[in-house]
């Protein structure tokens, strides 16, 4: 999550390794990018505040300098290429977001790559190589990409399974940036911005984070996300007791186990005695 204090539009992103720099400069080669991570950790505040830096200055008559789509599984080619639609008497052509953004030089964020249908994914692959090209079959179009645009795609690999991963024919085509949770110290302070809380109050939120990711090793099926954290330290800026923001927004967010809940709901009361 860069700070950035000359321009307030641009995202708040706080960098905890290279990732600003290896994005820039995979951007200046036109690379194509795959952001892994888990879930609520950073990866589209991110791509956000990098677009948001990097297109600053371009054509203002382009509308968006990024396209996010969230993939899901009944996501198809037509819903990113664009499809012929009845309007009155006429028959139109519509832009998918994948096209807008090879169109108008956007980056184009596909959120999840991995919930999306196979024979979606192949699709995007004339983008990731020299050819740069996307291929509109309905309009027997191929369409070269503007010379700033930009593939970012992501998944969780925490979800990874047999049916649902990314097929090395895929994974081979990008440059890959890793993410993990921040250390106490960065989330604390990424809570202090988002939620306005004091440092003191922040700590605590980044140590409760911490704790509760220890408890994967027990039987938890996933970490608490900074998301969460963040959830909670909101709540707590709206007059909600720490103990009880934590467990509405983070143990019962995060399973429905009772096992699972009591032992997160320790770790809370441990931190925020009331």
């Amino acid at each position: 999550m860069s700070q950035d204090t000359t321009n307030s539009s641009v995202p708040f992103y706080l960098p905890i390794g290279d990732e600003v720099d290896i994005f820039r400069a995979a951007y200046e080669c036109r690379l194509p990018v795959l952001l892994k991570g888990p879930t609520g950790c950073g990866k589209t505040r991110f791509v956000e505040h990098m677009a948001h830096t990097l297109m600053s200055g371009r054509d203002e008559n382009i509308p968006e300098n990024i396209v996010t789509v969230a993939c899901h599984e009944d996501l198809t080619g037509s819903d990113l290429v664009g499809r012929y639609l009845i309007k009155g008497d006429d028959t139109v052509w519509v832009d998918g977001p994948l096209t807008q953004a090879v169109r108008t030089g956007a980056i184009c964020y596909l959120d999840e790559i991995v919930e999306a249908r196979k024979d979606t994914i192949v699709l995007i692959h004339p983008l990731t190589d020299h050819r740069r090209i996307l291929p509109i079959d309905k309009k027997t179009e191929i369409l070269e990409a503007h010379e700033n645009f930009l593939l970012v795609i992501s998944y969780n690999p925490g979800y990874q399974s047999i049916l649902k991963d990314l097929k090395h024919s895929t994974r081979q085509r990008f440059v890959t940036i890793e993410f993990t949770y921040p250390p106490r110290d960065k989330e604390a302070e990424i809570i202090a911005h988002e939620c306005q809380l004091p440092l003191e109050t922040t700590l605590d939120l980044a140590k409760l984070g911490e704790k509760v990711r220890h408890l994967k090793a027990s039987g938890l099926e996933e970490g608490v996300s900074t998301r969460l954290l963040i959830y909670s330290g909101q709540l707590i800026r709206q007059g909600v007791a720490p103990r009880r923001a934590c467990t509405v927004a983070v143990s019962r967010s995060l399973t429905d186990d009772n096992d699972s809940q009591r032992a997160i709901d320790e770790v809370i009361n441990a931190i925020f005695p009331e």
